[in-house]
């Protein structure tokens, strides 16, 4: 199994970034994916989830109505849109997959990609 994640980058504050993560080795349609982000120093934060079942999606407070995790099936492929990004969003974000009916913590796990936001 492979999650590779992409789409980081340098931005500046307000910006948007949109990541994606195509899966390989698994359906991500019998799936819940997720991403989670660790800033230097900092414990790993969960940043968004989408269901299996219906890619109903959770968030934390940090990121609501700012980011917007979907995904493509039939690409085998997760995103997450981030709009107005904020310095403190600067992280490695990775995706994670854990499969249905399975409890946390997520199994699998991508690379990482590096988001940098300048103030």
């Amino acid at each position: 199994v492979q999650l590779q994640a992409s789409g980081g980058g340098l931005v500046q504050a307000g910006a948007y970034l949109k990541l994606s993560c195509v899966a390989s080795g698994l359906l991500i349609s019998r799936y819940h994916m997720a991403w989670f982000r660790q800033a230097p120093g900092k414990e790993r934060e969960f940043v968004a989830s989408s269901h299996w079942s219906d890619g109903s999606t959770n968030y934390p407070d940090s990121v609501k109505g700012r980011f917007t995790i979907s995904r493509v099936n039939a690409k085998n492929t997760v995103y997450l849109q981030m709009n107005s990004l904020k310095p403190e969003d600067a992280a490695v974000y990775y995706c994670a997959a854990r499969a249905k009916g399975s409890s946390p913590p997520y199994k699998y796990w991508g690379q990482g990609t590096l988001v940098t936001v300048s103030s």
